[in-house]
Formats: structure tokens, C-alpha cells, sequence
């Protein structure tokens, strides 16, 4: 009877008349199309084409991992399938509120049947099996009782593996799996709920993440690098490519209990100004001038969006300290040097000494066009590993996913002597070369350069433009396969109606060529954990094609060093060290029994648990190799940093940079690449 009553009830939910058009919504679909149609690099036209891809893609962003929305629903939403490009040419958006009571209707759906399931005898026997597939080949719901199988099952297994992560004695879960078992399901059914609790409160509101999902959907079409934007948005990603930040200084986190804590304040902040707050304060609350926060089962990206949005200047935190006491406390965001996108050069020791520098991202200062940002840095950087007398540098942009293509440019001018440096294409098919007029260089001996997939944009364009020129050996993995370029648009004159990024142009290497979806291509391959991951720009959907163009300007490139002869010395050596065959054993096994595994094993703690382990062991497996057999490189600061470590955080901090550049093996094969240059006189 129960099980009827809370079918009608959700029925009723979903009976709603579905309201008039949300006339701002509506207005943030026309002007989105607008900005497109204008500046978007190769705008695509409005057609059924669009609209069945489109509805797709929203699709697939409002249920990623096909865990609500069942055929039915999917029946239903087919409507759309080939009107959507009608509704955004007309300016109709009312198609949007089904969507909203649909997903709102299968998440409450999903509670009320976990909550039903508190007290009900779970079945560990192995009458039930387990599937590993990959995403794209899972369907949605045929029914009721799929989705009902389907949490059911989710749950046993997050009990299983929570009892496996607290103990790694399969035996003694085993003797004991009753009473553990017991404690533990509470505990995972209502972190469950709180989950489902999250999305269903995100910030904002479930209504307004299914509405930007849309915007983002429609934007994303025209490229993977186009998306739309809220506040919050717009100030986290100006953040990540900033020297600068207008912030509270506050990091926070989620602990094991669900409470959003105070994870750390940083040093100058207004918070750290404050002098009320402390690392694990439980923030209960955040009130802007226009909304309240609550932070019961919300996300911490929750918080963050809460917080980094520019409209929210003053908030007050209501904390609870670990006294149990609470306080409300008013904070205004201050400007705050951004530390993560900062560069300080290190000493390396190889008989000679070289220079290492690890560049984070391309930031730039966007409140001064002619400020100082990255190339600033390194070359203020260049200037002192110059007096240290060095015979060579490692650049490192692994992780880098790009930046400010102005800090590009000044970074290649900075190893360059005049020169073109790329070519941009604007979508009118009009070119412009970017170059570097003034003579000279900061820095005239050997590079290393290091990229991974990860390696994106800015970095990419930085990186053809070394190879090019022969002015670096680039070494590591193929990068992400990113050559356009994007800018920050306003939907409206007053900023209400959010903005969008949108690809406006494509850039070119000097020989015309283009590294889009191809990325650039080192000259010494080294094996990478993430091989094979499909991380990179050519697999995902609506990716920009590759293609060349013809250059407009003779480019002069420095004598060709013998790659064949480092080439050969680099082979040997990474065919003979035991790490880089460690790391190339466990991609292999990551690949085919995790990331594209298609397996069924029963739902039993016996099969779990050799799973579990078998995962488990090889990252011992890699970490015993790395311990075992790796040399540390010798590392120190140049003489300019180590005047200026002052305090016990960040000497502590130093001393764990240091520790990771003198035990990478990565940057350990590009520092003898660098000495086989000076012993053999190469450059």
C-alpha cells in the first residue's frame, strides 16, 4: 500500500500544467544565438541537423550517467528532437519546463524508493550481477522496476566497497559482515539521499541547471570550446587564468560527516584579515544581499560557485566553531595575488647545473591589458638563473591548459630573436601573423620542454612555436589538440543575462600547418599514465577539423640539432628503466580492465573485494618500483629564492616542491637530455 501511495503522490507532481515561457530564459536563448551567429568562428545554421544534436547533448548533460530518465520519458522529450532549432529562431522557450518536472519527478523518485530500502534485508548471495560498461553503451530505464533494480544494486555495492576501503581483511569482514554491514547502510543510504539532496538544491536551483544546460548544449554544438557562462562561471575561469583574485581567501572542502569546512585561509586574505576564521569552521550558511545559502547536502561545488560569484561581494558566514559555538560574520572580498599561478625556478644538479621551471598556466592581469603576467615572470625568472650560470632549462607544461595567448607570444619572444610566431584565422577567412619584432633573447641555451595530453591552447602554441623553431626539444606525450582561441562575450549590456566564451578564430604553427585535434607532437615520446585515455580534443564531440594554410611570412629557424643521435640515447634509456615500464604496464592494465572494461562479475563481497585488490595492487605495484629503483635528482633554490623564503609555511612548502622535481622521472629523462646536449657539444 505504501508503494502505491508514493506513486501517486510523484504523479501528482508531474501533473503539473507546465507554466508559461520564462521570458529571461528566452531572452538568454535569442541573445546566445545572437552572439554566435556574430562572432563564433564557423557558426552553424539553425536546422533539424543542430536540433537533433543539440537535444543530445542537453540530454546527456541533465542524466550523464543514465541513472534517472527512463524510454518513457525519453518517448516523451522526442517532441523536441527535430523543434528545438524552430524554438530558438523564434524566440519560444516553454519546451524547457518538462524537462525540469521530469528530472525533479525521477530524482524525488529515486529518494523515496531509497528511503524504503532502510529497512529492507539486502541480498550479498550473488543472485545479482554486476556490469562494467562502457557509458555510451548504457540505455536509459524501461521501467519502474529497472530503476528500482538498478539503485538497489548501487547501494550493495557502495556498502561492500565502503566495508573493503575500512578494512582490508577480507576475512575479517567476512567473520563480521553482519554487525559491519548493519552499521554501515544507514550511513551509505543517507549519504545517498544527500547526494540526490544536492542536485536537487544545487545553486540556483534544479530549474536553473537544467536551463543552462540547455545554453551550454547549444553552445557546445558549434564547438567543444564554446559554453555559456554564469557569474560564477566567468569569475572562476578569469580566476584560474589571473595573476590576481578578487576573493575571500577561503578554501573549503566536504568532510566525512557532510559539512562544509573551512579547508584553508590564505595568507593576506580578507578572511586571513578578519581574524575570526579558522581552518574547520563548519560554514553553515552563506547570505548575499539577495539569497541564503544553505549548506545541508549541497555540493562543494556548490559553495564555490556561491562564492566566486562577482556579484556577491559581501556575504555573511555563519560558522560553527569546533566549540560548538556559532557566528554570523561579515566578510568583503579583497584582491589577492593568485599563488598557484606564480613561477619560481629551481637548481638542478647533473654534474653542471641546469635550470628547471614549472609554468602553471598562461595568466595574465586583466584589469591592465599592458600589466605584468606570466612572460613577465619568467622573465624576471630568466634574469636570475642567468647569474647562477647555467647550462641549460626544463620548461614544464605538463597540466597546462593554456591561458592568455598575448602571455604566449611574449613567453616565445622572450627564446626567440624576431620572428613570425602563428598565424590566426578569423572565420571571415582573413589571416594575421603574430609576431615577435624586437631583436634578442632572455635565455640562449639548450630547452627542454615538457608537454602531456594535458597540455592545451596557450601551451600548444607556445610549444609549436620551440619546435618550430628548433629553439627547444619538446618532449613527453602528444598534447590535448587545441589550436583556437575563444573570448568572453556579454549577453547583455548590463552583464544580467550571463555571457558566453565562444571560439573566434584558429591559430596556425609558422609553417601553416595546424595542431587542432592533433596536437603538437613531441620529438622524444615518453610513456604517460594517461595514454590511450581518449582525453584529447579529437574525441570530443563537434571538435573543429585539422586543415593548414599558406604562410604569409618566411620564418628563420635555428641550426636543426641531431635528434636522431638523442633520440637513440633517450630510447635506450627509457626502454631499460624500470619505472617508465612500470608506468607502461599500468596504463595497459588501467585501459583494458578499468577505463574500457565491459565485464559482469556477481554482486558477492568475494568478487569485489579481488577486484578491489587487483586495482589496488597495481599502484603498489608502481610505487614499490619508484622507491626501489629511483635516483633523486639533487635540487636546490637559486640564491634570489632562498633569500626570500620567510616562514614556516612556505619553507615547509619549498622543501615539498623540491621533493617532487627531485624524485619525477619525467623531469629526470629531460635533465640527462639536456647534459647528453652540453657533453656532446650539441648546441
Amino acid at each position: 500500500m505504501m508503494k502505491k501511495l508514493v506513486s501517486i503522490t510523484f504523479s501528482l507532481i508531474i501533473s503539473w500544467t507546465y507554466s508559461q515561457s520564462d521570458p529571461f530564459f528566452c531572452d538568454q536563448i535569442y541573445e546566445l544565438n545572437q552572439r554566435i551567429q556574430q562572432h563564433h568562428f564557423r557558426p552553424k545554421p539553425l536546422n533539424d541537423s543542430l536540433s537533433k544534436d543539440v537535444h543530445q547533448l542537453f540530454l546527456d548533460r541533465l542524466d550523464e550517467n543514465k541513472r534517472f530518465f527512463q524510454e518513457s520519458d525519453i518517448s516523451k522529450f522526442k517532441v523536441d528532437e527535430y523543434q528545438l532549432d524552430d524554438a530558438i529562431a523564434s524566440g519560444k522557450c516553454d519546451f524547457i519546463e518538462k524537462y525540469s518536472a521530469t528530472l525533479v519527478q525521477r530524482i524525488e523518485a529515486s529518494k523515496a524508493y531509497i528511503a524504503t530500502l532502510r529497512d529492507e534485508a539486502f541480498d550479498y548471495s550473488g543472485k545479482d550481477t554486476l556490469y562494467f560498461k562502457p557509458i555510451k553503451t548504457m540505455g536509459y530505464f524501461k521501467d519502474d522496476a529497472a530503476f528500482k533494480k538498478y539503485w538497489n544494486k548501487r547501494l550493495r555495492y557502495a556498502i561492500l566497497d565502503n566495508l573493503i576501503e575500512q578494512d582490508s581483511s577480507r576475512s575479517y569482514v567476512e567473520k563480521n559482515f553482519s554487525v559491519l554491514e548493519k552499521e554501515v547502510k544507514p550511513k551509505i543510504i543517507e549519504n545517498q539521499l544527500c547526494l540526490l539532496d544536492e542536485l536537487l538544491h544545487k545553486n540556483g536551483g534544479l530549474d536553473l541547471f537544467v536551463k543552462e544546460s540547455f545554453l551550454n548544449a547549444f553552445a557546445n554544438y558549434q564547438d567543444p570550446n564554446s559554453f555559456f557562462y554564469n557569474d560564477s562561471d566567468k569569475s572562476q575561469f578569469e580566476g584560474s587564468v589571473s595573476n590576481h583574485q578578487y576573493t575571500f581567501g577561503i578554501d573549503t572542502m566536504k568532510n566525512g560527516d557532510g559539512d562544509i569546512v573551512i579547508s584553508y585561509i590564505a595568507p593576506g586574505s580578507a578572511a586571513s584579515l578578519n581574524g575570526k576564521f579558522d581552518e574547520n569552521d563548519v560554514i553553515k550558511s552563506l547570505t548575499s544581499p539577495t539569497q541564503t545559502l544553505e549548506t545541508f547536502c549541497v555540493s562543494n561545488e556548490d559553495i564555490i560557485a556561491f562564492t566566486s560569484n562577482e556579484k556577491n561581494e559581501t556575504i555573511i558566514f555563519k560558522i560553527k566553531k569546533q566549540n560548538g559555538s556559532v557566528h554570523d560574520i561579515q566578510l568583503t572580498k579583497t584582491d589577492l595575488k593568485v599563488e598557484d599561478n606564480s613561477c619560481t625556478a629551481f637548481i638542478l644538479k647533473k654534474r653542471s647545473n641546469y635550470a628547471y621551471l614549472k609554468i602553471p598556466s598562461f595568466y595574465t592581469d586583466f584589469d591592465t591589458p599592458n600589466g605584468y603576467g606570466l612572460a613577465y615572470d619568467v622573465a624576471r625568472q630568466l634574469q636570475i638563473i642567468n647569474t647562477e650560470k647555467v647550462k641549460g632549462l626544463i620548461l614544464d607544461l605538463r597540466f597546462n591548459g593554456g591561458g592568455s595567448m598575448k602571455e604566449a607570444a611574449q613567453l616565445a619572444g622572450l627564446f626567440i630573436n624576431k620572428g613570425p610566431l602563428a598565424i590566426l584565422k578569423y572565420g571571415n577567412g582573413e589571416t594575421f601573423t603574430i609576431r615577435d619584432d624586437f631583436n634578442g633573447t632572455f635565455f640562449n641555451k639548450p630547452i627542454v620542454l615538457l608537454i602531456d595530453n594535458f597540455s592545451a591552447s596557450a601551451s600548444e602554441f607556445f610549444a609549436a612555436a620551440m619546435q618550430d623553431y628548433n629553439r627547444a626539444i619538446i618532449v613527453g606525450s602528444p598534447s590535448h589538440g587545441k589550436a583556437s582561441a575563444q573570448v568572453i562575450l556579454p549577453l547583455s549590456e548590463t552583464d544580467d543575462l550571463g555571457f558566453c566564451k565562444l571560439t573566434i578564430e584558429k591559430f596556425y604553427r609558422v609553417t601553416g600547418k595546424s595542431h587542432q585535434s592533433v596536437g603538437v607532437v613531441p620529438d622524444i615520446i615518453l610513456p604517460s599514465l594517461y595514454d590511450g585515455f581518449k582525453t584529447n580534443e579529437a574525441y570530443s564531440p563537434f571538435a573543429l577539423s585539422n586543415d593548414s594554410i599558406i604562410p604569409m611570412w618566411i620564418y628563420h629557424p635555428y641550426k636543426k640539432l641531431p635528434m636522431a643521435e638523442i633520440q637513440s640515447k633517450s630510447k635506450i634509456r627509457i626502454e631499460r628503466n624500470d619505472s617508465f615500464r612500470a608506468i607502461h604496464k599500468l596504463n595497459t592494465e588501467l585501459l583494458n580492465t578499468y577505463i574500457d572494461r565491459d565485464l559482469e562479475f556477481p554482486l558477492t563481497l568475494e568478487y569485489l573485494y579481488k577486484d578491489v585488490q587487483n586495482y589496488n595492487d597495481l599502484w603498489t605495484d608502481l610505487n614499490i618500483t619508484f622507491d626501489q629503483k629511483f635516483s633523486s635528482i639533487p635540487v636546490k633554490n637559486t640564491m634570489f629564492t632562498q633569500k626570500k623564503l620567510v616562514g614556516e609555511d612556505a619553507i615547509i612548502l619549498n622543501e615539498i616542491l623540491m621533493d617532487d622535481i627531485s624524485t619525477d622521472i619525467y623531469i629526470h629523462e629531460a635533465l640527462t637530455i639536456l647534459a647528453d646536449i652540453r657533453n656532446k657539444k650539441l648546441h
